[in-house]
């Protein structure tokens, strides 16, 4: 059963009941859309939260979810393209000054040491500054930087604690190798996020009969559309960059045959390339996916998904 409720701030961000709970912190792909941060999904199982993807815009969402920062358990990547990525030093500071205990755990896959010590060694100044200004009872030193761990596709279980089992998988995003989804199982509920790919079996394959997809989505016809323009007024680079994205994103059609064949039960569209910023653009962007199904949702950012323990519903609603 799914039920859907619009319009919901909630009075505290943690759920009284227990539940899996995604919240769509980053809807949009690099292209820019009023109103949207680049990717970003939070996951909270229980108390425990975590947040796959730090895209431009995606920390002030976070922040204004009012989200208890203590709770995030760590930070998950997909791949390491920049608009997954370029908010993490935010995530990092709103976290530590609003009582972290311990480094920041930065999952990811290989090559996520050398961003995670990047953002350290750009930050190095920061961190003195900022403990000396509120001192340790606000920014201790001794919480602040990562603690990373790559994620080792040969053994794809990487968290499995508090009842909560994060399993990572191989997507086809090349050149980018490798990237991956995750699935996210607690308690008898599961949630599987695509990450940036290409039509996948390994998705279909880990996302058998999960509650809930989270996959990214683009329309080839509004990507055309928009290097026509491009063309037109001479912005060839933007062109030639419009035309490359369309062989490693799935067009929205194909993932709704992926939830169809992974037997979901209800599939959220995010990563939206280019995220529509009009209702033409919604039915040019979503055009026949009625006709091939119906348990589907277009995320904003603040679209939410709520999965009660020892239940089969789906609440949908979103964050204001």
């Amino acid at each position: 059963m799914t039920r859907v409720i619009n319009n919901v701030i909630p009075e505290t961000f943690l759920d009284i009941e227990d539940s899996l709970r995604a919240i769509i912190c980053g809807s949009r792909s690099p292209i820019a859309s009023p109103g949207r941060a680049q990717t970003c999904v939070l996951v909270e199982a229980g108390d425990d939260i975590y947040i796959i993807d730090t895209g431009d815009g995606s920390a002030n969402n976070l922040n204004s979810y009012n989200i208890p920062w203590p709770k995030v358990k760590g930070i998950i990547f997909t791949h390491l393209h920049s608009d997954h990525i370029s908010d993490l030093a935010d995530v990092h500071l709103l976290s530590w000054v609003n009582g972290r205990e311990g480094k920041l755990k930065v999952y990811g896959p290989e090559g996520v040491n050398s961003v995670t010590d990047g953002f350290d060694l750009t930050y190095s100044n920061d961190y003195i500054f900022r403990n000396a200004h509120h001192g340790d009872n606000v920014a201790a030193l001794k919480n602040a930087g990562y603690v990373t761990q790559i994620i080792d596709i040969n053994d794809p279980i990487f968290i499995n604690s508090n009842e909560l089992k994060v399993t990572a998988f191989e997507v086809l995003h090349d050149p980018v190798e490798p990237a991956l989804g995750f699935r996210f199982d607690y308690k008898g509920r599961s949630i599987v996020i695509s990450g940036d790919t290409i039509y996948s079996e390994k998705l279909i394959s880990a996302s058998i009969n999960a509650d809930v997809l989270i996959h990214e989505a683009m329309s080839i016809p509004l990507l055309e559309a928009i290097r026509s323009a491009a063309l037109t007024s001479g912005r060839t680079t933007l062109a030639k960059i419009l035309i490359d994205v369309q062989d490693y994103h799935t067009p929205a059609l194909e993932v709704a045959e992926v939830a169809i064949k992974a037997n979901v039960d209800h599939l959220i569209l995010y990563h939206l390339l280019p995220a529509p910023r009009s209702n033409i653009m919604e039915k040019i962007f979503y055009r026949g996916m009625d006709d091939v199904i119906t348990n589907w949702t277009s995320s904003i950012d603040g679209t939410r998904v709520t999965l009660p323990i020892d239940s089969e519903e789906i609440i949908l609603d979103e964050i204001n």
